[in-house]
């Protein structure tokens, strides 16, 4: 992959809240290029299924109820350095945290509903991209 693709989702806070526009015009003056994107509602069913990762921890069910509580806007970019870069882009899980400017400092409202999902990983940002985009191509 390279590290020039990662995927995001504008989570169902952000949704809800009407940034969906001024998130994607904060990706694209950050240089990312959106190569696949669509809005979607998350079943509980495929909400646990992407964060099976979790699966063990106390907050499971909350974000499981949380990621399916509304839609989201999935979408894999494409840029040098992309996940790390995107990471930067989006600031800490605590938007109390992240830095100024940042996409969580703008428009998350706590740790829970922090606007956006960013990859951590190429290869999270693979196996993420592909969850939602499955039969693309996208990587």
């Amino acid at each position: 992959m390279s590290g020039n693709r990662t995927f995001t989702m504008i989570k169902p806070d952000a949704v809800r809240n009407g940034h969906i526009g001024a998130i994607l015009a904060k990706m694209n003056e950050a240089g990312f290029r959106i190569v696949a994107m669509k809005y979607t509602k998350l079943s509980a069913e495929k909400a646990g299924e992407f964060y099976a990762v979790h699966k063990e921890r106390p907050f499971y069910g909350e974000l499981v109820e949380f990621m399916s509580s509304g839609p989201i806007v999935a979408a894999i970019l494409e840029k040098e350095n992309a996940v790390a870069d995107f990471r930067t882009l989006i600031g800490a899980t605590n938007p109390a945290e992240a830095a100024p400017g940042t996409i969580r400092a703008l428009y998350a409202t706590s740790i829970g509903e922090n606007a956006v999902h960013g990859a951590d990983s190429d290869e999270n940002a693979l196996i993420e991209g592909n969850f939602h985009f499955a039969g693309t191509e996208m990587f």
